[in-house]
């Protein structure tokens, strides 16, 4: 199986700097056209399957890609992205200044106040990618945090390092996981779509 993992295209949010989480944010014109060159990529791809957050943005990137591919689209809410609590909406300069520092310190020991613990994230999101079909190809149209998460849980990479280890998962890029025998392999990350 061949999982590609996506996140979806850009919104007013990303460019402000905002925590969106678990909020329903429109994709921007940018985003828009960014889920338009996902949508000419799933059409050479030979997918089997399109599967996405229910979260507008990821849905919406999400459509135009499954049109193309002639595949419905599935959402499945364990893709959507991690609870970021009081932190939603907001800026990092407008959160509590010690929360951030103890967030950045330790992001899964010490995560955002009233947010969701990333070992459950972790646990709800590889559980959904794991079950997809084992004899395909199928773009995974998803999240920042939620997507790095689970490439930490599924390559034994240590949770609280997600941020260190895996900065960020662009827009408008795809990241590939093959799943044989041996368990997943990272075959390549943040590729651009072209």
């Amino acid at each position: 199986m061949t999982i590609f993992l996506s996140r979806h295209g850009r919104t007013e949010w990303s460019v402000q700097g905002r925590y969106a989480g678990v909020s329903d944010i429109p994709l921007d014109e940018v985003g828009r056209g960014q889920a338009r060159l996902l949508a000419d990529w799933a059409r050479g791809a030979e997918l089997t399957g399109v599967v996405s957050s229910p979260l507008l943005r990821a849905r919406d990137t999400a459509t135009d890609a499954a049109r193309a591919a002639g595949l419905p689209l599935r959402t499945d809410p364990r893709l959507r992205e991690l609870d970021f609590g009081d932190a939603e909406g907001l800026r990092r300069a407008e959160m509590d200044p010690e929360a951030v520092r103890r967030f950045e310190a330790d992001p899964v020991t010490d995560f955002l106040p009233g947010g969701e613990d990333p070992v459950d994230a972790v646990e709800r999101v590889t559980g959904c990618l794991r079950e997809l079909d084992a004899a395909g190809r199928v773009l995974v149209v998803a999240h920042n945090t939620i997507l790095r998460l689970a490439l930490c849980g599924l390559l034994d990479i240590p949770l609280a390092d997600y941020r260190r280890r895996l900065p960020l998962i662009e827009h408008g890029t795809v990241t590939e996981l093959a799943f044989g025998p041996g368990g997943p392999a990272l075959r390549c990350f943040n590729s651009p779509i072209r």
